[in-house]
């Protein structure tokens, strides 16, 4: 059995907030472990134990890791290719074992998050929690009001009617715009269908994650605080 350590510790070191404050959000009762209220002086174990703040998981297994990578064109979102083509895993350290959230194209680029997390996965990519991804997308042609309001309205693709829960456009050929769903090529497609092809697909927001300084092909370990914003962005509501 793993060693137990007080909540207020642990939760400090997750970042939470210092152990003081900690044991304040205690004795407000904001804190619980295994769906009780904590109680000053409860011991927790971090591999076993579900502990919330304000009815948050917050993520304490220490065996889990969040990297945050900028894709660059070219690579495959995948663990492995038949092709020998290079993949996002191999962009990141070797162990633990992570898988990407989601999927890129080979030839889009930008935010990915891969993470060895099972649970917070399936919760940004399935249909029923909606959320959002946001794209930069250089388009062939200059877009008009009409094209944009498409894309906001709807557009039918062979796999049913997709739309833009927001579009803008930054620039004659650019288009802003955010899909709360997860179908492959999806932004392409519908770029397609208002007749004006991709040129260059950029991803720039996860939910709400962002990071306009990460370059291509370089990545970065996940803040517990953006960890945790993860989980409240993804938590169900009770």
């Amino acid at each position: 059995m793993s060693p137990t350590e007080r909540v207020q510790k642990v939760l400090a070191r997750a970042g939470v907030a210092s152990r003081r404050v900690v044991d304040e959000m205690v004795a407000e009762g904001r804190i619980g472990v295994n769906g009780e209220t904590a109680r000053l002086g409860r011991r927790v174990d971090p591999e076993r134990d579900l502990v919330t703040v304000d009815g948050i998981p917050v993520g304490l297994r220490t065996h889990l890791v969040y990297y945050l990578l900028n894709k660059p064109p070219g690579v495959v979102t995948t663990a492995s290719d038949p092709q020998g083509r290079p993949t996002v895993v191999e962009l990141v350290p070797d162990h633990p074992r992570v898988f990407p959230v989601g999927r890129l194209d080979s030839g889009s680029e930008g935010l990915l998050l891969l993470t060895n997390d099972g649970e917070l996965t399936h919760r940004l990519t399935h249909p029923s929690f909606g959320v959002e991804k946001e794209y930069l997308a250089q388009v062939a042609g200059r877009v008009s009001r009409g094209a944009l309001r498409q894309l906001r309205e709807g557009v039918e693709l062979d796999d049913g009617p997709a739309r833009a829960t927001t579009v803008s456009q930054p620039e004659p050929s650019v288009v802003r715009i955010v899909v709360n769903e997860g179908r492959n090529r999806l932004v392409r497609r519908m770029c397609d269908a208002v007749n004006h092809p991709v040129l260059r697909l950029v991803r720039t927001r996860i939910g709400p994650l962002t990071d306009h300084k990460l370059a291509p092909g370089e990545w970065r370990k996940l803040t517990p605080n953006e960890v945790r914003t993860l989980e409240r962005h993804t938590n169900p509501p009770a």
